[in-house]
């Protein structure tokens, strides 16, 4: 038996130094370098920032909704040309990762994290001092485009720090619930900003700038997280020279971003159906905050930040699709997982998104058809509680079953490839959405957003049951 003593002799992994943990395996829990060794408050404080960062991306994206009678009045131009600038800087964000993206397995998470806020946080503030229409247009588009990195490199940091389990979920689902929350609480923001500042439309700009940058200080301040960087800067894997030098190796990477999402949409029927499910959900989620603003104010006659807040019941859905994800993950896969000797088939992972294709077109239907003249709005605004659940659960689910599918780099190609198609249609759809209100009516025009939900619906049941084939 060893002597107390001696114990508080042995040098702590704290103290070790660098030459020390050279000798280290990169795995090694000793190697503190490791970013899923650190310390939990730093690893939390390194959770936070990708988080808020990709929340802030998205949150951009809504923000000027309450703004757009302003913007039409403000220009003079037409409420679908006032709505460009949430389709331009959506579309930048479906774009602008593929090209940006891949650069932090180049230069390192850390400095594509500066370089997108940076960008966003700088052309934010040119579009809020836009003296033209076409300036701020170009300004939101270059938001998006150079900005919206941080959507999808967080994940990636997650996977840095946290390991599978209890806590890299939760992580991991705080950060999904980032594209989700930032666009349905922008409206809010949005109207309650203008309204405190006289309808001037700049301060929706400003309040970006003001969120945006405690969180580019953050960036500024966090350690880099990539193993790739940091197993390679510590000398635990060997740099092979190629020749190409750090641009010819960004362009390749570039490429590759490209080139594998792009190919997988087109020939992977897994990759395809979960897409164009995942973007039609999240699509109707701006279509929802555009039409409930034509309906509240219409009919019930809501002001633009009663119109904000009817869009809590939605976040009210969202937190209820995750405890349902959760409660499926922790009683029906792991009961799959426990049959299967520790392994339970991808497919175990749908059920949530079962559950939620009843409850998306469920939804729809109650929203088109519970619009009356002086009915009760909080009939109305209820129905946003299942809409929340059904399209947040498809979504998840549709995530972890293409990680699990697809497994390391193929997955992050699907999700990229699928936040592509999402952000495109979540781009378009509020273009539409007014007009088709206008001529056909909330009911029909509603309904129509039903019918293409149930259309969609047998996609997770067929994958459930015929996954295994496709796979």
């Amino acid at each position: 038996m060893e002597p107390q003593g001696l114990e508080s002799e042995k040098p702590s992994p704290l103290t070790l130094s660098e030459e020390a943990q050279a000798s280290f395996n990169w795995d090694d829990p000793r190697e503190t370098r490791n970013p899923m060794h650190w310390s939990k408050p730093k690893r939390v404080l390194h959770t936070i920032i990708p988080c808020c960062a990709a929340f802030e991306a998205t949150f951009a994206t809504s923000i000027l909704v309450p703004a757009t009678p302003v913007l039409m009045q403000h220009f003079g131009v037409s409420r679908t040309v006032a709505l460009l600038s949430l389709t331009l800087y959506t579309m930048g964000i479906a774009i602008g990762p593929l090209f940006i993206a891949p650069l932090s397995e180049v230069f390192g998470r850390k400095y594509v994290y500066i370089a997108s806020l940076t960008m966003l946080l700088a052309f934010t503030g040119g579009a809020g001092g836009a003296r033209s229409f076409g300036t701020l247009l170009a300004c939101r588009t270059l938001a998006g485009i150079l900005g919206s990195s941080t959507v999808a490199i967080g994940a990636g940091s997650i996977a840095d720090i946290w390991a599978l389990g209890k806590s890299g979920g939760t992580a991991s689902l705080c950060f999904i619930l980032g594209p989700f929350l930032g666009p349905t609480l922008g409206p809010l923001a949005g109207a309650y900003i203008m309204y405190h500042r006289d309808d001037d439309w700049r301060w929706t700009m400003w309040l970006l700038l003001i969120v945006g940058a405690p969180i580019w200080i953050g960036a500024v301040l966090m350690n880099e997280t990539s193993h790739t960087i940091l197993s390679q800067k510590y000398g635990h894997v060997k740099v092979q020279a190629s020749g190409k030098g750090l641009v010819g190796a960004a362009v390749e990477r570039v490429m590759i971003g490209i080139k594998r999402p792009t190919k997988m949409i087109c020939t992977e029927p897994i990759v395809v159906s979960l897409s164009l499910y995942t973007a039609f959900a999240y699509a109707t989620i701006f279509s929802y905050f555009g039409s409930s603003s034509y309906v509240l104010q219409r009919y019930y006659h809501f002001n633009i930040r009663e119109v904000g807040l009817s869009f809590i019941s939605v976040i009210i859905g969202y937190l209820c699709a995750a405890l349902m994800f959760g409660t499926f993950d922790k009683t029906l896969y792991a009961k799959a997982a426990a049959a299967g000797n520790g392994t339970a088939a991808p497919e175990h992972r749908l059920y949530a998104a079962m559950v939620g294709s009843i409850f998306l077109p469920a939804s729809l239907f109650w929203y088109a058809w519970e619009v009356k003249t002086n009915g009760s709005w909080a009939a109305l605004v209820a129905s946003g509680i299942p809409f929340g659940l059904g399209s947040f659960s498809i979504f998840l689910s549709s995530i972890t079953y293409m990680v699990d599918v697809y497994k390391a780099r193929a997955a992050a190609s699907a999700i990229a490839a699928n936040g592509v198609l999402r952000y495109m249609l979540g781009a378009v759809f509020p273009l539409f959405t007014i007009p088709m209100y206008q001529s056909l009516g909330p009911h029909w025009a509603g309904s129509i957003f039903a019918f293409l939900a149930l259309l969609l619906m047998p996609i997770p049941w067929l994958l459930f049951r015929l996954g295994h084939k496709l796979r």
